[in-house]
């Protein structure tokens, strides 16, 4: 029986959850996500679950924080004046905003607080300091990709 190993390219759909049982992410009710496995396409605690599943196998396995997106770094907020704030813009508590790193590119960051003088974000991932929970069903194992799949988490597009 064939198994996932380093390199193989695996499709599967997946329900991602939270301690408290809300989703977060599912390829439920789109094309399945394609992912080549041991390659770094997807976060380590997930990548290692992966290995040594076969065909058909339904597994659901939690991912801790460290292995997952990390801890929450409160150093990583960032607090900008309002007048460096493009014209037009109107930042919203719980926003997410794309920032640019001149060595990075685009950095996500989420509104934490909004005043008359400042906005602070938060440059943690969204899903840093959360241990998430997987529910995953392997549907086939190549090892070619799939013609035209990004393997980027795009199955619905």
């Amino acid at each position: 029986m064939k198994t996932v190993e380093k390199g193989h390219f695996v499709k599967l759909h997946y329900t991602g959850t939270f301690d408290n049982g809300e989703v977060f992410d599912t390829s439920q009710g789109c094309k399945p996500f394609e992912v080549q496995a041991g390659e770094g396409q997807v976060i380590k605690g997930f990548d290692t679950a992966l290995m040594g599943m076969a065909l058909n196998e339904k597994k659901t396995f939690t991912v801790k924080a460290a292995e997952a997106f990390g801890e929450r770094d409160d150093s990583l907020k960032q607090e900008f004046s309002r007048a460096d704030i493009p014209p037009g813009s109107d930042p919203q508590v719980g926003e997410v905003l794309m920032l640019e790193n001149p060595q990075c590119g685009e950095i996500p960051g989420t509104v934490q607080h909004v005043d008359a003088e400042k906005v602070v974000v938060d440059l943690n991932h969204p899903l840093a300091g959360k241990d998430l929970t997987f529910s995953i069903e392997v549907l086939e194992i190549t090892d070619q990709p799939t013609p035209s799949a990004c393997g980027c988490g795009c199955s619905c597009g």
